[in-house]
């Protein structure tokens, strides 16, 4: 006999049958469409054509992505995040006397939890980079500043940002980020 979490059971494992069967219908080939074929793009500053890229590999490039490590482990190619890998450990490394509330390698977003400097106890600091881009320039990098007052007992209010400052940490978060690129072409 069949009893109702039995049945419920089938129900949603027969959903999900037909759901990921209907994920899997026929393949799409992209460069049927126009203008598609054979399209030049940019890819690590070289022009590849689709062919091209389809024979350099998956995503990840031919070695795939290793996770665990191993032998076959990208070792600094930076392949396996969406932002420049440059501006995001120098992000890192500029921003690292604030504890991190998150980092997201393949958002290229860091965002900072409320610091306050030793030296001025009444006012804190929570920053937001964002890393625009694959590319090691002035307008990949955006950095938002937030400043607030003490005012009383555990409340605080938003203030103003000194102008300078948002441009001065993006100018450290750049110079730091030339100077990984220099010891990385150092050492190869």
């Amino acid at each position: 006999m069949l009893t109702f979490s039995s049945f419920k059971s089938l129900v949603i494992g027969t959903s999900a049958a037909i759901i990921l069967a209907g994920c899997s219908y026929g393949t799409v080939d992209y460069d049927q469409f126009p203008g598609s074929a054979n399209t030049d793009e940019r890819i690590n500053g070289q022009t590849m054509t689709r062919a091209q890229e389809k024979e350099r590999g998956g995503l990840f490039g031919s070695e795939g992505l290793n996770i665990f490590g191993g032998e076959n482990s990208q070792q600094g190619g930076g392949s396996g995040i969406g932002v420049n890998t440059f501006l995001w450990r120098a992000s890192l490394d500029t921003l690292s006397f604030m504890p991190l509330n998150s980092a997201d390698p393949f958002g290229g977003v860091i965002i900072t939890d409320w610091y306050t400097p030793p030296e001025s106890p009444d006012e804190r600091f929570k920053l937001t980079t964002y890393i625009l881009g694959t590319s090691l320039r002035s307008d990949a990098i955006k950095v938002s500043v937030f400043r607030q007052v003490n005012v009383g007992p555990n409340q605080w209010q938003d203030a103003v940002v000194e102008p300078g400052t948002v441009t001065s940490m993006e100018d450290a978060i750049l110079t730091r980020a030339r100077q990984l690129r220099i010891d990385s072409a150092n050492s190869e």
